[in-house]
């Protein structure tokens, strides 16, 4: 039977070589790993340049052609141009069409005045080499055309004014129609005598009194002219004979081409 001592000395013995071979093994692992990390390095170091100068070549040549520029490389370092090569190629351009359009945001947002497109530039520059100014727009253009009866209206309207200096425009049922006429016919002289235009009864009627609406402003009966000009309806009338001063208007505005007088009074008024 072995002593004690001798058991301890085994003991240890077998403890040491444990050790060793522990430290042996220890010391390999820490050896690969070291030339894993450095396998690691080079290849990551390889994979980043061919990827700089395939960003180069798609900056430079855009589009299809520089996804094809990455997509030959080997991207992923691992010795063969495979499927994850292609997907990571196509990412990577990706990215960089996204940064060049970023780019180009950015510049033309920055930029201090937007530059107008050909179709709006005319007469300056090449751009606009070739167009025609557009035509000024007139009136036609806003406002409706002229029919046949606005011109027979017009025609209508330039006759009746001519029969006389002095034009009452009417209706036949109107009192204040009918109180201007018996002031300017019955109370007052006229010379030559004003022509009388009773709208109701006239084919044109409506036509002419919008007409007349749009000349003078008034779109009502009475509507007594003087030489194209209106003096009023049939209140107006009636207010400056009340004052007096009717023949004065009247001779006014024809001057000696009118006479107009009182018929019942000892001193008519007369003009010219």
């Amino acid at each position: 039977m072995p002593s004690q001592r001798r058991v301890r000395v085994i003991t240890y013995l077998v403890l040491a070589g444990i050790v060793t071979l522990l430290f042996l093994s220890q010391a390999r692992h820490s050896r690969g790993s070291d030339q894993s990390l450095q396998d690691f390095r080079s290849k990551t170091v390889n994979a980043m340049e061919k990827n700089h100068e395939a960003g180069r070549s798609v900056a430079g040549t855009g589009g299809q052609a520089g996804q094809k520029a990455i997509a030959d490389h080997d991207v992923d370092a691992d010795g063969d141009i495979d499927e994850d090569d292609t997907l990571l190629a196509k990412q990577m351009a990706d990215r960089l069409r996204q940064a060049e359009q970023k780019a180009k945001d950015n510049a033309k947002a920055k930029g201090p005045n937007k530059p107008e497109s050909p179709q709006e530039v005319v007469g300056v520059g090449s751009s606009a080499s070739g167009q025609k100014r557009p035509a000024p727009k007139d009136k036609a253009e806003t406002q409706p055309a002229e029919t046949e009866e606005d011109h027979e209206v017009e025609g209508v309207l330039n006759s009746i004014l001519k029969k006389s200096p002095v034009i009452i425009f009417s209706k036949s049922y109107c009192p204040f129609s009918k109180m201007a006429k018996g002031i300017l016919l019955d109370k007052y002289t006229i010379e030559p005598a004003p022509f009388v235009v009773e709208l109701d009864q006239h084919p044109l009627g409506p036509k002419i009194q919008a007409r007349l609406g749009e000349m003078t402003g008034r779109r009502t009966v009475p509507n007594v002219m003087v030489y194209g000009q209106s003096i009023g309806g049939g209140d107006d009338i009636s207010a400056l004979d009340k004052e007096k001063t009717l023949a004065d208007k009247i001779t006014s505005l024809g001057q000696t081409r009118i006479s107009i007088a009182l018929r019942f009074a000892q001193s008519a008024q007369k003009a010219g």
